[in-house]
């Protein structure tokens, strides 16, 4: 098993974010590096997990650090799924957010058994308006 490290402050440039998102599998505009790039810039809190210089894993999050934190993309990699890098990403997200923070999470239907069993509890009183572009 590999040694992952985790940083709050390394950051990963679009590319290796976009290269991350198509192998988790996430529905994000990979294909768009400069709107990429502005979700990096402007996310609150970026956790990232490392196999020396491969991203393998990220947290993206915007919060207030004090009532609300909407942990907006998780992924792992998908080699590296199931050795509890998302959990430790989640952990680590919400120490940084504090106890005082709520964590909300919006999951794709492909992931909506994992996040249970990575301590989080499913609500039904959420509302979305859809982005249009």
């Amino acid at each position: 098993m590999a040694k992952i490290t985790y940083s709050r402050t390394l950051l990963p440039t679009p590319a290796q974010v976009a290269d991350l998102y198509r192998s988790a599998g996430l529905a994000r505009p990979v294909e768009d590096l400069p709107r990429l790039t502005k979700m990096i810039q402007q996310a609150s809190l970026l956790v990232t997990a490392w196999d020396e210089g491969l991203l393998v894993g990220l947290s993206r999050t915007l919060t207030d650090f004090c009532y609300c934190a909407y942990l907006s993309d998780l992924a792992v990699r998908a080699d590296y799924q199931r050795q509890g890098i998302g959990r430790r990403l989640i952990a680590l997200t919400k120490e940084a957010v504090s106890d005082e923070s709520m964590l909300l999470l919006l999951s794709v239907p492909a992931a909506m058994g994992y996040y249970p069993t990575a301590g989080m509890q499913a609500v039904d009183n959420a509302f979305l308006l859809k982005r249009t572009t």
